[in-house]
């Protein structure tokens, strides 16, 4: 990472012609291509992963009875760590005043735009999540609707008696050689992130970070808080477990996560740190990893909080306190249904934006250092995925403490 983001700093600091031999072969070429080849493996991976490891984790806490607990305590930490971090972010920007004592909002606004697709309703979040053909939900990526059907499917699979118990065999056999895969494509990571950080480095402008500076500490500062403070301390009341053991077995997940940009990219690599280095048994593993990366976007709630306040600021409107709450509501339950909307971030954004009435075009302020903000943000978020996974693992007893307290990786049997 850092060999990555010094050369690429280094030729954006040559300045060399687009034609160069440097940039048209070796960074538009070679590492370009390599970082995007590394990206589209991880994706290549995620629907199976997500289907099979759910119908495994379906099926067996359907023997259980247990699903519907499992998922209410999942889901229920989700919301809340989100309403968390966006009610965090607001306390830091309403400190620190990011929006006070900027450029004119119309020489901003006029620098770059911005043209926002509608928001779905939340009617209409729901309707979407249930898949009227489940094939073409996996051949689109459709996450929340391949999540759906796998649960119901693996569901099906524990109340099907012999028939259901040989499938049960054959997606528990698919499962482990996906594992196998992952490990393959993860031996990659180092390669694929200098690529992907070279790449960062030569385009990345020094001059959008400077235009919105304060915005831009005001997120990276509430993003810090959120994941050293706030899941750690979460972590240490709810299970008793080491935060610094927890955070060290997760830094090659943020890893990913940053150099990615996609919490369901880094979706392999959670799951398999989840498992393997913390601990949690596969049937819980199974079902919250995949769902927190679909739904659990904590580090997008921080960024739209901070927006909130600095579009405000920016542009002289007041918030009144029942604007901030509706900043609060609106943003933890747009969290739900983020993962199927394009673009997720910004265009979130605008809904957030439109609730409390401020100016849809102050996206534009903050447009040009929100991909850098964004590769914070997913570090965030995958750190959230295998927090609430550790924490509902311990209270359902299904977490091996052993593992999770081991200095030595632990790699599968």
């Amino acid at each position: 990472m850092g060999v990555g983001i010094s050369l690429g700093a280094l030729l954006q600091w040559l300045a060399l012609p687009q034609e160069h031999l440097v940039n048209a072969v070796v960074l538009d070429g070679f590492i370009d291509a390599g970082g995007r080849i590394f990206i589209a493996l991880l994706k290549m991976l995620v629907v199976p992963l997500v289907f099979v490891s759910l119908v495994c984790g379906a099926a067996s806490l359907g023997d259980t009875g247990s699903v519907g607990r499992l998922g209410g305590k999942t889901i229920g930490l989700y919301l809340l760590t989100t309403a968390v971090a966006v009610s965090l972010a607001m306390m830091i920007a309403l400190a620190t005043d990011p929006g006070l004592g900027g450029e004119s909002a119309g020489d901003l606004a006029s620098a770059s735009t911005f043209e926002p697709k509608p928001a779905p309703s939340v009617k209409d979040t729901f309707i979407n999540v249930v898949p009227s053909n489940p094939i073409a939900a996996m051949a689109e990526g459709m996450m929340l609707q391949v999540i759906l059907f796998a649960l119901l499917f693996g569901l099906a699979l524990s109340k099907s008696g012999a028939s259901g118990e040989r499938l049960r065999v054959f997606f528990s056999d698919l499962n482990d050689v996906i594992v196998r895969l992952i490990s393959m494509i993860v031996s990659l990571t180092p390669v694929g992130v200098f690529c992907l950080m070279t790449q960062l480095g030569a385009t990345l402008g020094l001059a959008e970070i400077a235009k919105v500076a304060m915005y831009f500490a005001t997120v990276v500062i509430a993003l810090l808080v959120h994941a050293s403070v706030a899941y750690p301390l979460l972590l240490k009341t709810l299970t008793g477990l080491s935060p610094l053991m927890f955070l060290r077995k997760m830094r090659e997940v943020q890893l990913v996560a940053f150099s990615t940009s996609s919490s369901g990219a880094t979706l392999p690599v959670t799951l398999r740190t989840v498992e393997h280095k913390l601990g949690v048994q596969n049937n819980v593993s199974s079902f919250a990893v995949p769902l927190g990366a679909t739904i659990n976007m904590d580090g997008t709630a921080i960024m739209q909080g901070v927006a909130t306040v600095f579009i405000a600021q920016f542009y002289g409107i007041d918030l009144t306190l029942s604007a901030l709450l509706t900043v609060v509501l609106t943003a933890t339950l747009a969290s739900i249904g983020t993962a199927a909307v394009p673009g997720v971030g910004l265009i979130m954004l605008t809904l957030v934006l439109d609730q409390v009435g401020l100016p849809v075009e102050g996206i534009a302020l903050i447009i040009g250092v929100d991909r850098l903000l964004d590769m914070l943000r997913t570090a965030v978020n995958v750190t959230g995925d295998a927090t609430v996974a550790t924490i509902v693992a311990s209270s359902e007893d299904k977490l091996d403490r052993e593992i999770f307290a081991a200095p030595e990786v632990q790699t599968a049997s």
